[in-house]
């Protein structure tokens, strides 16, 4: 079992194990074994990093093995430039999920910390995963724990959100299935991914097959306008599915652009461009203005994401190497920073159980520390220079304005309207005078939060400070990508 298995198999069967425990009889030694399991995962995707070869675009720490046979399905694992750093990223933001639910979860312990778990390791294996069933699998499989973890723990309405996630995501990968099946076919009965970037296909049977990719792409994303599941999905999720939705399960939708509409589709998708970066415009811009209208913290930030997400899907569509490696890297840093937004409003929430804007005002003076870390992630998710919140943001502008120059125009209005609703927001919660008695009875941090958002706050930092490690790992394989999307495929 190479490291890639590890990473994949290492959290799902040690989730498998909490299940099999028991529901509260064992609630400490749960909670112990999911964090030593979470870290032990991500301990395994270390290597990954320090022994990744940045001169080579070809996928390293490969595994291939016969799965289905019959129909030439293999389990072929493998990373590149492009997909290593998001096993990581998932890893990491596993461990600090199950540092955030250390206490306030009491209830089904087990089920809460293995369904993450699970979802981890399934999650993984979507950005490993070199053979189109396999990655099918993978990406399909994403929804059940999910589903259960917005479905349990959720808010009053969770069982409406858990659907509604449910089915648009699912709709959406049905056409990816018919895509996927009809490349198989047409490559000689293969699944290789890598093959299907090589088989000749006509403008047409481009134009069909991009559109069933965007399909199931762009509703993960989310894209506008099949945005409107993940606003219910964050508001009735448990903080810790919040966290893993924005930082994580939005980021494979993107992924499968590279994966997938690029390579397999570049004339269909030079040709549909237009389409793909007039829906990020819509998004960056109005969907900005709909989160500045916005009461509950949550559904402010759901609608951030989105905004942020048009950029990275803009970047990509630019077919240049600023915006393709700045879209990724908007990837990664909003996987931190929305993260961590997320996790400072579940602070609140689970001392004022309301997540309404108009409940607060004036924290820091009874939170200082935790409103330090707050305002922190704020500013980073308006992209001020030096937080990780601006690199990606920064490229993917410069990579708009390379193509033209009102595109980078329309593109910028982002920091605009991200420092608008964000110290709109932070200005009625955490500064004037204290609002009322709910406020004035907050205790600070304890020393498990400040550890979390600790941890994120450094690495928000370290990439806004020193991105070049991300943007070295990744400038072989996006150089190639771009290669190969310049060659015509039509025969």
């Amino acid at each position: 079992m190479g490291l890639l298995s590890l990473a994949i198999w290492l959290p799902i069967l040690s989730g498998v194990l909490l299940f099999a425990l028991g529901r509260d009889e064992h609630v400490k030694a749960v909670r112990w074994l999911a964090l030593v399991a979470a870290i032990a995962s991500f301990v395994v995707t270390i290597p990954l990093i320090t022994g990744f070869d940045n001169a080579t675009a070809a996928m390293q720490f490969q595994e291939n093995l016969a799965w289905i046979e019959r129909f030439n399905v293999r389990y072929h694992l493998g990373v590149d430039g492009i997909a290593v750093w998001f096993v990581l990223l998932t890893a990491f933001i596993t461990v600090i999920v199950v540092i955030a639910a250390w206490e306030v979860i009491d209830t089904r312990v087990n089920q809460y910390m293995g369904a993450f778990l699970i979802l981890s390791g399934i999650m993984v294996g979507v950005f490993s995963a070199q053979d189109g069933m396999l990655f099918y699998v993978f990406f399909e499989a994403t929804l059940i724990p999910m589903y259960i973890i917005i479905g349990v723990w959720g808010g009053p309405r969770r069982v409406y959100a858990a659907f509604k996630f449910f089915l648009y995501t699912l709709a959406g990968s049905l056409l990816m299935l018919i895509a996927l099946i009809f490349l198989y076919f047409k490559s000689g009965s293969s699944f290789e991914i890598t093959t299907w970037h090589n088989v000749p296909l006509t403008m047409t049977e481009q134009t069909l097959l991009f559109f069933a990719f965007f399909a199931a792409f762009a509703v993960k994303v989310p894209m506008w306008p099949v945005h409107t599941w993940l606003p219910d999905a964050h508001v009735e999720a448990p903080t810790g599915g919040s966290v893993v939705l924005a930082a994580i399960m939005l980021k494979l939708g993107a992924y499968g652009f590279l994966r997938f509409s690029l390579p397999v589709t570049p004339d269909a998708a030079h040709h549909w461009t237009w389409v793909v970066v007039a829906l990020s415009l819509i998004a960056v811009v109005y969907i900005g203005l709909v989160a500045l209208v916005q009461q509950d913290m949550k559904k402010l930030v759901a609608y951030s994401s989105i905004a942020h997400m048009g950029f990275v899907t803009l970047g990509f569509f630019m077919f240049n190497e600023l915006g393709i490696s700045g879209g990724l890297v908007q990837m990664i840093s909003h996987g931190f920073v929305s993260g961590a937004m997320f996790l400072c409003i579940g602070v609140l929430y689970d001392r004022v159980h309301s997540r309404e804007i108009s409940s607060y005002g004036g924290v820091v003076n009874t939170m200082p520390k935790f409103t330090a870390f707050a305002v922190f992630f704020a500013m980073a998710n308006c992209g001020l220079p030096g937080t990780a919140g601006f690199v990606g943001e920064w490229m993917v502008i410069l990579g708009a304005v390379k193509v033209n120059f009102w595109l980078g125009a329309l593109a910028s209005t982002t920091l605009v309207f991200g420092a608008a609703y964000t110290l709109w927001m932070v200005k009625r919660v955490y500064f004037g005078a204290v609002a009322n008695e709910d406020v004035r009875a907050l205790k600070d941090i304890n020393a498990r939060e400040y550890l979390m958002l600790a941890l994120l706050a450094i690495a928000v930092l370290v990439m806004g400070l020193y991105p070049k490690p991300f943007t070295d790992t990744m400038h072989v394989s996006v150089t190639e990508l771009l290669k190969h999307v310049a060659v015509s495929k039509l025969n």
